[in-house]
C-alpha cells in the first residue's frame, strides 16, 4: 500500500480529481509472500468498496487495482456485483504467469457486466499483448484496452523511449480520467 509506485499512482490520480482508497490484503499486512486464498481476497475487496462508499457517499465509485489486486477485484465482481461500483479499472492485469502464456485467468471476466478499463504496458511479461487483445476483444463494448507503449508490468519504460516512469504514471491517470467520463455522469 505504501510502495512508491502505489503512492505515485494515487498522487497522479488526484491531479484530475480522482480520489483513491488504498488497502492491503491480509497476507501483505502480515508481511508474508504467500497470497491469501481467493475468498479472503474477495472479502477484503468487498470491505474496501464498502469503506469507500461510506466515506464518499454520492461520488461515482470505481473499483480495481494493480496486478493481483485488480484480478481479485474482477473475481469478486464476477462472483457477485460489488454494490454501487460503476466500473472496474485494472493497472497491469496479470493475465498469466511470466513465461507461461494463457488466457485461463480471464475466464471469469465474461461474467462481468459493468465497464472495464485495462491499462497495460506493451512489454508486460504477465500479459502477452496478442492474448490480452483477444481477451478484451471477446468482452466487446464492456472492455477498453489502453496501452502504455514500451512499459513493462511495473509501468517502467526504457530510457531509449525518451519518457520516464513518472510520465507514464501521469499518462495512466489522464487515460483513466478520460475513460471515467465515457462511463457515465460524474
Amino acid at each position: 500500500m505504501h510502495h512508491r509506485s502505489m503512492e505515485s499512482t494515487a498522487a497522479a490520480l488526484a491531479e484530475p480529481g480522482i480520489a483513491t482508497l488504498r488497502f492491503q490484503f491480509p497476507y501483505m499486512e502480515a508481511g508474508t509472500r504467500r497470497p491469501d486464498v481467493p475468498a479472503v481476497c474477495h472479502a477484503t475487496v468487498r470491505a474496501a468498496v464498502q469503506v469507500a462508499a461510506r466515506r464518499c457517499p454520492g461520488l461515482p465509485l470505481f473499483a480495481g487495482g494493480r496486478s493481483f489486486g485488480g484480478r481479485m477485484t474482477s473475481q469478486a465482481q464476477a462472483g457477485s456485483p460489488l454494490p454501487e461500483v460503476r466500473g472496474l479499472v485494472f493497472f497491469a492485469f496479470p493475465l498469466h504467469p511470466a513465461g507461461r502464456p494463457s488466457e485461463s485467468r480471464a475466464d471469469h471476466l465474461q461474467n462481468i457486466t459493468i465497464p472495464m478499463l485495462f491499462l497495460q504496458g506493451t512489454r508486460d511479461e504477465l500479459a502477452e499483448l496478442n492474448l490480452l487483445q483477444k481477451v478484451v476483444g471477446q468482452l466487446g463494448r464492456r472492455a477498453t484496452l489502453e496501452l502504455m507503449q514500451e512499459a513493462d508490468h511495473s509501468f517502467h519504460v526504457p530510457a531509449r523511449t525518451g519518457r520516464n516512469d513518472a510520465q507514464v504514471i501521469h499518462e495512466l491517470a489522464e487515460t483513466f480520467s478520460r475513460w471515467i467520463d465515457t462511463v457515465g455522469p460524474a
